[in-house]
């Protein structure tokens, strides 16, 4: 028998249950037919069994301005927490732990992350914290991510509790339809926000990494209501059909044109910026049907225009479209964005313009590291300065290539 009793197995190898691997596992044991209104209660048992208390699940309302605490059995639930200013907040902007002393006992701040978008954060208070506590705790808060996502698909109760006001029909169509608002890998990064939250229709964005190609495609179907929100659940569906097929950018067009004109008639469109980014190389290749053109940011400010050959919006059946090339450098940030961000009118009535969103594009670069922070960031301080309205939707969609590759990841230290 070895050291403490642990049994080797037949290849020497010690396969013993250890106390954090228990734990852990009678989440995982019961995750598969657990009731979504049930996760709460276990958690803060075994937060219990680690001598945690206070269990607090905050989740992010559809505004990403407040951190809204989930309601549950046995579950601490006070007053939403804004994100901006707050320990919550900091923890789910920066993807960190944060621990805040209170009255001798530490109150821990854990991002729930689902792979590497940000759903909340657990919040958990302890007598005290060493290394061990915040490892157990990190991972434990890895687990519930991951159970709340997987529930997500099946019950309303965690939408319920991000939605802070009555959410239109069309909006709830978009919500469905989106991809996680970002997604993090070691040679890119991508976050997207909407507004508004709770009206947006024809705006969406669709993304998708196969292999060393980051798909990405950014929309605005014309109008409002449910007539957009249908165009822009046909133009997406398109979308993706043709790129899971492995088709060209222009066959690409073509299938969405194809199945706008045919379901919508000659009188709607939809203007589009399909692109394919190899986020080994930094080669990005892209198509344009009427969108404005995104602004390449670099070293903290944005240096130039991606402009290229237009051809018709989505739906007009334009001619093949011309297919863009260029090389990208490490760091490089790509800001994709729809007309609704530009064409608003300010208090006064003058529009917002796309130098307008280039001054504030630079303030929001300086201020701002993480690619999640600063598309937060860029979208709320874009609203205040028209005014707090949006009566068109207005969505960003931020791209950074950072290059070298993951292999690492791959292989057990």
């Amino acid at each position: 028998m070895t050291e403490g009793g642990r049994k080797p197995g037949k290849s020497g190898v010690d396969r013993s249950e250890g106390f954090g691997e228990r734990l852990l596992g009678v989440l995982l044991d019961r995750a598969h037919e657990m009731p979504p209104q049930l996760i709460a209660p276990l958690v803060a048992e075994e937060v219990a069994r680690v001598g945690g208390r206070d269990l607090s699940i905050l989740l992010q309302d559809y505004e990403q301005m407040l951190m809204v605490p989930l309601p549950g059995r046995r579950l601490m639930v006070g007053a939403p927490e804004p994100v901006e200013g707050s320990p919550a907040g900091e923890a789910f902007l920066s993807r960190r732990t944060v621990e805040v002393s209170q009255d001798g006992d530490v109150r821990m701040y854990l991002p729930l992350l689902d792979g590497s978008d940000q759903i909340g954060v657990m919040a958990v208070t302890l007598d005290g914290v060493d290394d061990d506590d915040r490892r157990l705790q990190r991972r434990l808060a890895g687990l519930v991510a991951d159970m709340i996502v997987t529930k997500d698909a099946y019950t309303d109760l965690f939408f319920q509790a991000r939605r802070r006001v009555p959410m239109s029909v069309a909006a709830e169509i978009q919500w469905s339809l989106l991809p996680p608002l970002s997604m993090t890998v070691p040679q890119v990064e991508v976050a997207g926000i909407l507004e508004p939250a709770y009206d947006v229709a024809g705006d969406s964005f669709d993304y998708a990494l196969n292999g060393d190609i980051l798909h990405v495609a950014m929309i605005d179907a014309m109008g409002h209501g449910l007539d957009a929100a249908t165009m822009a659940t046909v133009a997406i569906g398109a979308y993706r059909h043709t790129r899971r097929a492995s088709t060209s950018l222009s066959q690409v067009y073509a299938f969405m044109d194809k199945a706008i004109n045919e379901q919508f008639g000659h009188d709607h469109f939809v203007t589009a910026q399909m692109m394919c980014l190899n986020i080994a190389t930094g080669r990005l290749q892209w198509v344009n049907a009427g969108h404005p053109a995104p602004l390449l940011i670099r070293d903290r400010a944005v240096v130039d225009r991606l402009e290229s050959p237009t051809t018709l919006p989505v739906g007009f059946g334009g001619e093949e479209p011309e297919v863009t090339e260029r090389m990208l450098q490490p760091g490089d940030r790509l800001l994709c964005f729809t007309d609704g961000l530009i064409e608003e009118h300010q208090a006064g009535g003058e529009q917002f313009g796309e130098e307008q969103l280039i001054e504030w594009t630079n303030r929001v670069v300086r201020d701002h590291t993480a690619v999640r922070a600063v598309v937060r960031a860029l979208s709320h301080a874009l609203k205040k300065e028209r005014g707090g309205t949006t009566s068109d939707d207005a969505t960003i969609l931020l791209i950074e290539w950072r290059g070298g590759n993951a292999d690492h990841l791959a292989y057990l230290d």
